[in-house]
């Protein structure tokens, strides 16, 4: 038995009251009359002092350390570098405001203590603090920087970059643009749930993330949950992973893939073909443009949102066309034709990408495909469109490329470069 007035932030403790009882550990509460505790499902509740009958005290709380967290090297494991960018993963609740706040770098090691079991970490790089809602090509050009730096680096074997998960699909087919002629694997990874939550996913996705860096897979990968269940992770391109999920842990899914291999604590299984390490030399091209934008086509949507973009100086639209690859065409109040058909004559870039995202595009089908291939659009087969915007936004930054050349446009949108085309795939019908 403890009394409440001598429980510390941090305990662990068993809370009665009539008829309930609760374990979990004290959080800072600025009610004098209320105690918050922190569930091991990750929820908080608020309990009055006085309807408390018994408090049992399961675990003092271990006081953090001030200084910093020293890492000890082993010679014998693989270096990795980390990039921390911010997102879920780098964050935590300040129980004394209640406001989240960015974690320190000691705080992602003390969740996974693990990774100095896989590798040493020998480098740490905070280029900035964001959440991914509010990243660019700008930011994800500073991270390709950052980490083609460490590609450099023969003291480092791969690299784990950490992100939010809103925007982390785009960001990693960003890197896979940015970034060619790749020598070693580069994992990102993420968390559904802050670290300081006891639900958290980050444990895992941090440990598997430094199995896959330790890897001989030299690609780009998003690290995470595979299922709901806290044992496996898979490897996801790229280019060809999207978030499908607000909140499970298993957001990411491979789209018209498979995934790179499934990870555990103790061993990584590949499951397909893969661009091996080697001693290349790694090549930056961080130049885009940030006049593209992408379109969910909708029924009986005026086209006149494509002349809006036109009117803004924009260069290149990525129309996320229905079924096999329409838009509204003749037979529609709203006849998107001759609008894509006048843009594309202008000079400005205009592609279709499906957004059923499973399956390609394939214009030869139905009459309104037909139609719409002789405006010139350019049809992307099964490219994401998250993929294909950043693509585009990366082409149609290199002026020496795109200066009045259409066709050089289409054969670099159409070109497998950071494997974003699954070539194998066929059409069923």
């Amino acid at each position: 038995m403890i009394e409440v007035k001598n429980l510390k932030t941090g305990d662990k403790v068993e809370i009665k009251i009539k008829d309930k009882a609760w374990t979990g550990n004290v959080l800072e509460s600025y009610d004098a009359e209320i105690i918050l505790l922190k569930l091991e499902t990750g929820y908080n509740i608020g309990v009055r002092n006085s309807d408390i009958i018994e408090v049992k005290l399961l675990e003092k709380s271990s006081k953090t350390s001030k200084k910093p967290m020293k890492l000890v090297e082993n010679k014998d494991l693989p270096n990795i570098a980390m990039i921390i960018t911010g997102g879920t993963i780098s964050s935590r609740l300040d129980p004394k405001t209640g406001a989240v706040t960015w974690t320190s770098v000691e705080d992602l090691f003390k969740i996974a203590p693990e990774l100095q079991k896989i590798c040493n970490i020998t480098e740490v790089k905070k280029p900035f603090m964001k959440g991914s809602t509010d990243m660019s090509l700008k930011y994800w050009g500073e991270i390709a920087k950052t980490a083609h730096n460490l590609l450099l680096n023969k003291n480092i074997d791969g690299i784990i970059i950490t992100h939010g998960t809103d925007t982390l699909h785009y960001g990693a087919a960003s890197l896979s643009f940015f970034i060619s002629n790749l020598n070693k694997p580069i994992a990102f990874t993420y968390s559904q749930r802050s670290i300081d939550r006891a639900s958290t996913d980050a444990h895992l996705n941090l440990i598997c993330a430094a199995k896959y860096a330790t890897s001989d897979i030299a690609e780009i990968a998003v690290i995470g949950h595979k299922d709901l269940n806290d044992k496996e992770c898979h490897a996801l391109s790229g280019t060809k992973c999207r978030k499908m999920h607000t909140s499970r842990r298993d957001a990411f899914q491979a789209i018209n893939d498979k995934p790179l291999a499934n990870i555990t604590k103790y061993h990584i299984e590949i499951l397909k073909k893969f661009n091996p390490k080697s001693d290349i030399q790694p090549k930056l091209d961080t130049k885009y443009s940030d006049k593209v934008a992408l379109i969910k086509v909708t029924p009986n949507q005026d086209p006149k949102i494509l002349d809006y973009y036109a009117d803004q100086g924009y260069k290149g639209l990525v129309l996320e066309a229905t079924g096999l690859g329409h838009i509204p065409g003749k037979a529609s109040d709203n006849n998107w034709l001759p609008t894509i058909k006048r843009l594309i004559k202008s000079g400005i870039t205009l592609i279709a990408v499906p957004q059923t995202l499973h399956g390609q595009l394939n214009p030869n089908v139905y009459s309104y495909g037909r139609e719409l291939q002789k405006t010139k659009i350019i049809f992307c087969k099964d490219i994401l469109p998250e993929t294909a915007f950043i693509k585009l936004s990366w082409i149609l930054g290199h002026k020496a490329w795109t200066y009045n050349n259409k066709h050089r446009i289409k054969e670099i949108l159409l070109e497998n470069i950071a494997g974003e085309y699954n070539d194998s795939l066929g059409f069923e019908f």
